[in-house]
């Protein structure tokens, strides 16, 4: 399998690649192919913890995502391959079957803003923003595809987040499941027509 890799707050490291790499081929045996897309993030923080972050993404558009901290990098390479490994067990039949449902490929853009600037101060002042001024923190897009209900609950777990945004195959409307806090779905119908891709 090949990784590419990406080193913050470190070195470039070959045998942190090298061993990576040996730890997520146990993954290939759960899939039919090699992942298209398999990339590694590792970094350490000032406070010495290590960072293992891993996303792959199989051949019929599946992403698998999971992220782990110790103090250790190689634990947290360890931990990260078997969260996915557990992921991957436990979803291994429907991701064998899975079929691309075509349709529509949205791109949305995902922002964090920092609360103090949302929410009330102490003392009552709301602060001295408006709402067009709100400093963004983190600033991506990400990809919304087009999956039946239940693939789209596998892919909430499978990379590991709590909402996940998808245009529903059968409807062809944008919605959005995530996971409750009693372990549960939610799904929001927001019954807008997804634009043809």
């Amino acid at each position: 399998m090949q990784l590419s890799t990406t080193f913050r707050h470190m070195e470039a490291s070959p045998a942190v690649k090298d061993y990576a790499e040996e730890r997520l081929e146990k993954i290939k045996k759960y899939c039919s192919r090699d992942p298209i897309a398999a990339h590694g993030t590792f970094s350490v923080e000032r406070n010495h913890s290590h960072t293992a972050e891993f996303s792959l993404t199989l051949p019929n558009g599946i992403a698998i995502q999971a992220r782990e901290t110790t103090e250790d990098m190689y634990s947290s390479i360890d931990l990260s391959v078997a969260r996915i490994e557990r992921q991957v067990r436990k979803w291994k039949e429907k991701i064998r079957t899975h079929k691309p449902h075509g349709g529509p490929r949205l791109q949305v853009r995902q922002t964090v803003m920092a609360a103090e600037n949302l929410e009330p101060q102490p003392g009552g002042a709301e602060g001295k923003l408006g709402s067009g001024d709100v400093p963004v923190i983190r600033d991506a897009t990400e990809e919304v595809r087009t999956l039946a209900l239940r693939d789209a609950a596998m892919q909430l777990n499978l990379v590991e987040r709590d909402v996940l945004v998808f245009v529903d195959s059968e409807q062809k409307t944008l919605s959005v499941i995530y996971r409750r806090k009693d372990g549960n779905y939610g799904l929001i119908e927001t019954g807008v027509v997804a634009p043809a891709g």
